[in-house]
């Protein structure tokens, strides 16, 4: 049941007709596990804290440096040096003080992910490594819990949501593991500021839909987009029958 207040805080999402106040009671009773506190995971986890996402776990080992500060907007000058789970946890209680955190400061390891996830209803990853990736999409289809996964670079970004145990390919359908020299990263080929905003922003709207049952997640999609030029790409995804993380659920 929502109190007068939150009507009022959450009445710009209740007013859609097929959101309405039964999405926002979803959204309160929705735990989500944001992994990765830093070009991504700033904007999806104000998005989600935002928007009235009953709990929030910030996952994050590292600290905030001066070069994070031109896109992770969660954090700011006094918050060099401080982990980014507790700074960004400190911004989002002063958004939305209502939104339950954990702050988890260290990086996750496999064998602490399967007792984590099967405390939430959805994943957001937002890291930075694909070790770390391959490990939540594991993690993910033992638990049944579908994740939200995206990457950004230069103006280049991707995003999808993978939940193979309700159908679908999965993180390791469309990645092989092992490749992961021959990916690009911020450091190396740099990123344009805005470009984790709108990514982060749309990987925080994929996991409102699955969580709300609001309009349609890109479930067995890829979204591809670059900004420099702003071409908008879905292609389709099938889930491989030799997959080694997922296929076990195609028979």
């Amino acid at each position: 049941m929502l109190t007068d207040e939150q009507l009022m805080r959450y009445d710009r999402q209740i007013l859609l007709n097929d959101f309405d106040i039964a999405g926002q009671e979803r959204l309160q009773k929705s735990r989500v596990l944001v992994v990765g506190l830093g070009g991504l995971g700033c904007p999806a986890a104000l998005y989600l804290a935002a928007a009235g996402v009953g709990e929030l776990l910030l996952a994050d080992g590292d600290a905030v440096e001066l070069s994070n500060l031109q896109r992770q907007i969660a954090h700011s000058e006094v918050d060099i040096g401080i982990n980014k789970a507790r700074s960004a946890a400190a911004t989002i209680a002063a958004l939305n003080p209502e939104v339950r955190l954990e702050v988890l400061e260290q990086r996750l390891v496999e064998g602490a992910m399967p007792a984590l996830i099967s405390r939430v209803d959805l994943v957001l990853d937002a890291t930075d490594n694909y070790p770390a990736r391959f490990a939540l999409n594991r993690a993910c289809i033992a638990a049944g819990v579908p994740m939200v996964s995206a990457a950004a670079v230069r103006s280049e970004g991707q995003l999808a949501v993978f939940d193979p145990v309700r159908g679908g390919p999965c993180y390791r359908c469309l990645y092989v593991e092992g490749e992961e020299q021959a990916a690009l990263s911020c450091g190396q080929s740099g990123v344009l500021a805005p470009l984790v905003g709108v990514i982060g922003a749309l990987q925080a709207m994929q996991a409102l839909k699955v969580l709300s049952g609001y309009g349609e997640p890109v479930l067995g999609k890829l979204l591809v987009l670059d900004l420099r030029s702003m071409e908008f790409r879905q292609l389709v995804l099938a889930a491989r029958v030799d997959c080694p993380a997922c296929s076990q659920l195609q028979r």
